[in-house]
């Protein structure tokens, strides 16, 4: 989402298999964009296998191996979707007597939108600011190893579509999505390019033509 960051009360990372993006927030921290990192999830679908304890355990040893010190890293290990992060991390800040006013949300590239749009949302206190950020890197950058192009494609076309869906289901604020962009997810689905377990609804895009299984 290109947003101007200012120093926050907190750095929330929202984790996966892509560790880059602890590495991004440890930087953050380093840099005085936050008083503490969060970092929030359990095991997901790609990360199983990947890592030898949740998404956010393994997010904080990389944080620590980049000089984070360990009194200013906070561990939530079960939420699995982004309402969960939003709703798990609250309680546990509650229970540790932490009430920030503020976070840098650090995400992957691709989820920038989505995240920002699901915690302005469903964050119980509505007055908390957000800004989101992800490892600056552009589309011919990202992919990797872990992250092959078709895998980030299919992944990427069932977040927009969340993003389309989810405000009416009150998950999310609502975002403008061009029709160009929305037209080119259309494509890519009828092309059988979108796995089906990337997409929240597969019925509505049957019409299309063919969902990879």
């Amino acid at each position: 989402m290109h947003m101007t960051l200012k120093p926050a009360d907190a750095i929330f990372t929202l984790c996966s298999l892509d560790i880059r993006v602890a590495e991004r927030a440890a930087q953050l921290f380093h840099e005085g964009y936050g008083e503490y990192i969060i970092f929030s999830g359990n095991v997901g679908a790609l990360s199983a296998g990947r890592f030898a304890e949740s998404e956010a355990e393994a997010f904080a040893a990389v944080a620590r191996r980049m000089g984070v010190p360990v009194d200013k890293i906070v561990v939530e290990p079960r939420a699995t979707n982004t309402g969960e992060n939003v709703r798990f991390t609250h309680a546990l800040l509650q229970e540790k007597g932490l009430a920030p006013k503020s976070f840098v949300l650090v995400q992957k590239p691709y989820m920038e939108r989505r995240t920002y749009a699901t915690f302005v949302k469903q964050w119980p206190d509505p007055t908390t600011e957000f800004s989101v950020t992800s490892p600056p890197m552009g589309w011919d950058e990202y992919p990797d190893a872990d992250n092959p192009r078709e895998l980030v494609t299919s992944i990427m076309v069932g977040d927009l579509v969340r993003i389309k869906d989810y405000p009416v289901k009150g998950f999310q604020i609502q975002q403008e999505i061009p029709d160009e962009v929305w037209a080119a997810a259309e494509r890519l689905i009828a092309a059988g390019r979108v796995q089906e377990k990337h997409l929240p609804y597969l019925e509505t895009f049957q019409r299309l033509g063919p969902v990879s299984p």
